[in-house]
C-alpha cells in the first residue's frame, strides 16, 4: 500500500497554501454564514409558514440564484480563476493579472446590465414557464416578487469577480464571509416586517437585492486593501477576454445543463401542492450546510493551487492535493450524511417547527432530508474533482457529463414523482449526484490525472466504519429521547443536542484510533491554531 505524503508539496510560484488551514478559513466563515442562514430560515418557517406566499418568495428567490449558479459561481470562476493565476503567477506578475481582471469586468458588466433588463421585460412570460402551476394572486405575486430579486444576479456576478481575484492571492476571509450578508439583510427584514403573507414576502425580496449590494461593497473594499483596484475600461475583446471566453462558454452549456435541470425541478415543485417549495428549502437548507462548509471550502482551495501545479507541469503534485482533499471532504462529509439521515425528523421540528409550520409539515420536511442527504457525499466530491478539469482548461468534458445526468434526471422526474410526489424528485437529485460524481471520477482516472490510491482507500473505509458505530449509537439515543422530540421546543433542542454531541463523541475518537484521518495533518492544524491562542493572549 503506497504511504500518503505527510505533508503537501510546495507550490511551484508563489506563496505556498497549506490546504487545512485554507479550507478551514473558508469553511469557518461559511458556517457563519450558515448559521445567519439557519436563523434567517427558522425566522421564515415560523413568520410565513409553508404558505402560498412564502411559496411565491422561494420561487422569486430561486430563479436569480440559479442563474447565479450559472454565471456567478460555477462557470466564471471556473473560467477566472485559472486564467488569473497564470497571470499572477508569470512574467507579468500582479500587473498582469489586473489588466486581465479589467478587460474581462468591461465585457462582464454590460453584458449582465443587458440580461438583467431583457428578463425584467419578459419577466411574466418566464415565471409563467418555469412556475406553470401558479395561478391567479400567487402567480402575479411571483412575478413582483422575481423582479425585484433578479438584479441579486448582476450583483452577485461582480462579487464572484472580485472573489475570484481574492482567492487567487490567498486571501479568502472577505469572499468566505460575504454571503453572511445577505443573510443578514433578508434576516433584518424579517425582524422588522414580521407580519406574515405577501407584505413580508415583499420584505425579503428587497432585503435580496440588498444583500447583494452589501457583498460587493465588501469585496470592491477588500480588493483594493490587497492592492488591486480594477478600473471600468471601454469593453474590447482583447487577446486575454478571447481566452477567458473560450474557457468559459464551455463552462457555462456545462452549468447550464445543470440549471436547466434545478428549473425543470422547480417546474415540478410548482405543480405539487401548496407548501412543496417551503418543504423542499427547509430541508435542502441543512443539507447545503456541509456542502457549503466542506464541499465549496475544498473545491475553493484547491483549484488556485491545482492550477498552479498543472501549470508546472506537475501533475503528481496536482493529484497529490485532490487526495488530501478527498480525504478531508470525507472525513467531514460522510458523518454528517449519516447523522442527517438518521436525525432529520428531530433536527427539522426543533429547528423549524413553530408558529405557521407545523408538526405536520416538519414530518415531511424532515423525510425529503433524509433522502436528498443521500446524495450529499456526492456532491461534495464533485467539488473536489472538477478542479482537477478546469485547472487544465478542460470546461468541455463536465459540459458532456452533465447533458447525459441531465437526460437521466428528466427520466427519473417523469418516473418517480407521479407515484413519489416530493419523495421522487428528492430520490431523483440524490441519484443524479452520485452518476455525476462517479462518471467524472472515471474520466479522470483513465486520464492519469487522479486516482483513490491505497492510503486514500484504507481511510475512508475506516471513515465508514466509523460512521457505523455513529449511526448505532445515535439510533440509540433518538429511541432513548424520544419523549424530548415531541415536547417543547426548549425539549426538542436539549434531544438534538444530545444526538450531536453522542455521535461526535462517537465518530471522532474512533477514527482518530483506527486510523481514518491524517493525524499529522490535525496535530499541525492544533499547534497553529494554540499558537496563535497564545499570541492572541
Amino acid at each position: 500500500m503506497a504511504s500518503r505524503p505527510s505533508a503537501m508539496p510546495d507550490a511551484p510560484r508563489g506563496k505556498p497554501m497549506n490546504l487545512v488551514k485554507a479550507t478551514g478559513t473558508i469553511g469557518g466563515l461559511t458556517l457563519v454564514s450558515r448559521i445567519a442562514g439557519f436563523a434567517r430560515e427558522m425566522l421564515m418557517s415560523r413568520i410565513m409558514g409553508a404558505s402560498a406566499a412564502a411559496d411565491a418568495f422561494l420561487v422569486a428567490f430561486r430563479l436569480p440564484n440559479t442563474f447565479r449558479r450559472l454565471f456567478g459561481e460555477g462557470a466564471f470562476s471556473a473560467g477566472f480563476v485559472p486564467l488569473f493565476s497564470q497571470r499572477l503567477h508569470g512574467k507579468g506578475g500582479m500587473e498582469d493579472g489586473k489588466r486581465f481582471s479589467e478587460e474581462v469586468l468591461a465585457v462582464l458588466l454590460p453584458t449582465l446590465f443587458l440580461f438583467t433588463l431583457v428578463f425584467e421585460l419578459a419577466m411574466p412570460l418566464f415565471v409563467a414557464a418555469i412556475a406553470s402551476g401558479y395561478e391567479g394572486d400567487k402567480y402575479w405575486l411571483t412575478v413582483a416578487l422575481t423582479r425585484i430579486t433578479f438584479p441579486y444576479l448582476l450583483l452577485i456576478s461582480l462579487v464572484s469577480l472580485f472573489s475570484g481575484i481574492l482567492n487567487s492571492l490567498t486571501r479568502f476571509t472577505a469572499a468566505a464571509f460575504a454571503p453572511a450578508l445577505l443573510n443578514l439583510a433578508m434576516l433584518s427584514a424579517l425582524i422588522f416586517v414580521p407580519v406574515g403573507g405577501t407584505k413580508t414576502a415583499y420584505a425579503l425580496a428587497i432585503g435580496v437585492t440588498v444583500g447583494g449590494v452589501l457583498q460587493i461593497g465588501l469585496l470592491w473594499l477588500a480588493a483594493k486593501r490587497a492592492g488591486v483596484s480594477l478600473k471600468l475600461r471601454r469593453p474590447r475583446m482583447t487577446p486575454g477576454v478571447r481566452q477567458f471566453v473560450r474557457v468559459v462558454l464551455p463552462a457555462t452549456f456545462g452549468a447550464g445543463v445543470y440549471q436547466v435541470s434545478q428549473f425543470i425541478d422547480t417546474f415540478f415543485l410548482t405543480r405539487l401542492p401548496t407548501g412543496s417549495v417551503s418543504y423542499m428549502n427547509y430541508a435542502d437548507r441543512l443539507n447545503q450546510l456541509p456542502l457549503g462548509v466542506i464541499g465549496a471550502a475544498l473545491g475553493t482551495a484547491i483549484l488556485p493551487q491545482v492550477s498552479r501545479f498543472v501549470g508546472a507541469s506537475d501533475p503528481k503534485g496536482a493529484a497529490k492535493v485532490q487526495g488530501q482533499a478527498a480525504e478531508l471532504a470525507m472525513l467531514l462529509c460522510l458523518p454528517a450524511a449519516l447523522a442527517l439521515a438518521v436525525a432529520a425528523g428531530p433536527l427539522i421540528a426543533a429547528m423549524f417547527q413553530g408558529g405557521r409550520f407545523t408538526a405536520e409539515d416538519a414530518r415531511v420536511t424532515g423525510n425529503v432530508l433524509a433522502i436528498i442527504v443521500s446524495g450529499l457525499p456526492a456532491y461534495v466530491l464533485v467539488k473536489v474533482i472538477t478542479p482537477g478539469f478546469y485547472a487544465r482548461q478542460d470546461t468541455a468534458t463536465p459540459v458532456k457529463i452533465a447533458l447525459l445526468v441531465l437526460a437521466v434526471n428528466i427520466a427519473l422526474n417523469f418516473a418517480l414523482i407521479p407515484p413519489f410526489k416530493l419523495y421522487g424528485l428528492a430520490a431523483a437529485i440524490a441519484i443524479c449526484s452520485w452518476l455525476n460524481c462517479v462518471i467524472l471520477y472515471v474520466i479522470l482516472h483513465r486520464r492519469g490525472h487522479f486516482r483513490i490510491e491505497g492510503w486514500l482507500a484504507s481511510r475512508i473505509v475506516k471513515q465508514l466504519l466509523a460512521g457505523g458505530a455513529m449511526v448505532a449509537m445515535l439510533y440509540f439515543v433518538k429511541g432513548a429521547l424520544n419523549p424530548f422530540f415531541a415536547g417543547s421546543v426548549g425539549h426538542r433542542l436539549i434531544g438534538v443536542g444530545a444526538l450531536i454531541g453522542s455521535g461526535l463523541a462517537v465518530y471522532f475518537p474512533l477514527v482518530w484510533v483506527i486510523g481514518g484521518m491524517g493525524k499529522d495533518d490535525i496535530r499541525a492544524l492544533l499547534r497553529r491554531r494554540g499558537k496563535r491562542g497564545s499570541d492572541a493572549a
